[in-house]
């Protein structure tokens, strides 16, 4: 059985495919049994992949990988565990081949001039903006406008833009809650650290940590919000 090692801005892990695919599953509260029901395979099979008894084919890693909403990143580590070339390619917004993603982008923030708007990465480093985010910013510490700049960062920091906020303590535990929830369902690492940054930021009240099962969207629980 193959296993991988890898350090990246998504996990860091040392494990066979089946384990890494047990931890994602766990990840998303999901049963062996939903989780092969919503793939469409056996809930045995399943259970000798994740066990190391069986070997999945490439198709059968994506598949699961996209039935668990598993990073494209993470993606790659999964078929490097089960000896598998990776597919997905990662490429900056600054690459030649995404000049017209650029420029759909340039032109969705020139329309909302002259109100501010902004493009950010998953990580919630700014990317691009238009004109009018400059006059937003004016006052900042210029610590927290250095390159890259965390939009989460400066919008908590007493020293960004949290004096301004009327709302903050709503405004944080909003923030909070959506991050820790973004770093427990996709396991970056970094969003994780963000986080525990920013809890430890003035601010006010942030409220009781939300946990998965209190979604209440139109999504249901948890899995796909």
């Amino acid at each position: 059985m193959a296993s991988v090692v890898a350090v990246t801005g998504t996990v860091a892990a040392e494990a066979p495919v089946g384990e890494l695919l047990r931890q994602w599953r766990q990840r998303r509260r999901l049963s062996q049994l939903d989780l092969a029901g919503e793939a469409g395979v056996s809930a045995r099979h399943l259970s000798f992949v994740e066990t190391g008894r069986a070997r999945p084919s490439r198709e059968m890693v994506l598949l699961l990988a996209e039935e668990l909403e598993i990073p494209l990143g993470a993606r790659n580590e999964l078929l490097a565990a089960a000896g598998f070339a990776p597919v997905y390619r990662r490429r900056d917004l600054g690459d030649p081949d995404m000049a017209a993603v650029r420029s759909a982008l340039d032109l969705v923030l020139a329309a909302y001039e002259p109100f501010p708007a902004l493009v950010v990465d998953r990580s919630w480093h700014l990317v691009a903006a238009n004109r009018a985010l400059a006059g937003l910013l004016d006052g900042a510490a210029p610590a927290l406008l250095e390159p890259p700049v965390n939009v989460l960062r400066l919008s908590l920091h007493p020293d960004g833009l949290a004096p301004r906020i009327l709302n903050l303590p709503e405004w944080r535990r909003h923030v909070l809650h959506r991050l820790g929830r973004a770093a427990h369902l996709s396991g970056d690492l970094g969003l994780a650290a963000l986080h525990r940054e920013l809890l430890a930021l003035p601010g006010g009240w942030t409220g009781p940590r939300p946990t998965a099962s209190r979604c209440r969207c139109a999504c249901g629980p948890a899995r796909r919000c």
